[in-house]
């Protein structure tokens, strides 16, 4: 069934440019109220707020980014910072996408804020602060004394962290429960009869790190099998690098029969590692995989993966940085996404 459009393009006159006084015109509402809709202000209704958005797109308006500035002081931009070493296939890319979705119905913008692996991860903190690029800034991969959300708070710049630092109850926050996935991770291995765990976890760096760790390791204890952390392969290398690596420890004599990995591409690294040794996943092994997209079970059907819901993140994290922006002095908006005994076929 066809959608039909208002047609507001037609509405144009001929060598019109579109501004707020055409919106204006076309709607039959006053200058002001245009603008305020566009702004998202929230004494305007929600049903005249689509109305002015759907116009302005029709007729392919697009604010002045620089008189909306020195109106109002803002610039309608939420700046998403990561560092390029993300695994973009992914969890990434998902996030992004979930942002983006979530923000497309409001006067703000999502950019992309990158800084190389080797960079100060603080340079660009310090550029969208000081030249004042952005509404909010998001922050990914935060660390446990983490010190870009020290720098913003003490510089009052709205923000929201996917992820906990040390001093979580302090700002606006989404993050998965990572130390539950580490424990229910070894107990479904050790469920499948495995007792020689290793595990690819995430940078030592990262807080969830230290979070997914400490539930496997307290989960092995509890069912007395052995967990190996490796130090010198974590779930970040890539699909490639892991594979290299590991597939030196099998050759120098390692053996297991269950690994845990952060992320879809170590996962799928690890098990072509060990099928180039011979080894057969589901029999000889199981791999434990955590995962954005479904993706894992297409690779190989007797992975185990871990849904992590980067969708639901992205828009919860739109949300909590809208608010951080809106209104300062509110409680922060937080959530922790909870992994399910279900989720891992427990």
């Amino acid at each position: 069934m066809e959608t039909k459009t208002k047609g507001y393009a037609s509405q144009l006159r001929a060598g019109e440019k579109p501004t707020l006084k055409t919106i204006s015109r076309i709607s039959g509402l006053a200058v002001p109220t245009v603008s305020r809709a566009l702004s998202d202000a929230p004494d305007i209704k929600q049903d005249t707020k689509v109305l002015i958005r759907q116009i302005a797109k029709e007729i392919g308006y697009v604010p002045n980014r620089a008189g909306v500035r020195l109106r109002t002081g803002r610039t309608n931009v939420i700046s998403l910072v990561l560092s390029t070493e993300n695994d973009a296939m992914n969890h990434t890319a998902k996030l992004i996408s979930s942002l983006s979705d979530a923000l497309s119905d409001t006067p703000l913008h999502l950019i992309v804020t990158t800084y190389q692996p080797d960079e100060d991860p603080m340079n660009p903190i310090r550029y969208l602060v000081e030249t004042k690029s952005a509404d909010a800034v998001i922050l990914n991969q935060t660390t446990p004394d983490d010190p870009r959300i020290t720098y913003l708070q003490k510089n009052k710049m709205p923000f929201a962290c996917h992820g906990r630092s040390d001093h979580a109850q302090a700002y606006p926050y989404f993050d998965f429960d990572n130390e539950g996935f580490g424990y229910l991770g070894i107990e479904k291995l050790h469920t499948l009869g495995r007792t020689e765990i290793v595990m690819l976890a995430p940078p030592k760096e990262h807080s969830y790190a230290m979070h997914m760790t400490k539930g496997a390791l307290r989960a092995a204890e509890k069912f007395g099998v052995s967990l190996t952390i490796f130090d010198d392969i974590s779930s970040d290398d890539g699909t490639v690098a892991v594979r290299e690596k590991l597939a030196a420890k099998l050759s120098g004599g390692l053996s297991f029969d269950g690994i845990m990995c952060g992320s879809t591409s170590s996962a799928i690294g690890a098990v072509v590692a060990l099928e180039d040794h011979g080894k057969v996943v589901g029999t000889d092994f199981d791999v434990i995989g955590k995962e954005a997209m479904p993706f894992l079970t297409l690779f190989r059907r007797e992975i185990i993966a871990m849904q992590e819901d980067v969708g639901e993140a992205g828009a919860f994290l739109a949300k909590a940085a809208l608010a951080a922006i809106r209104e300062p002095d509110a409680p922060p908006l937080q959530k922790l996404d909870v992994p399910t005994r279900e989720g891992i076929g427990l």
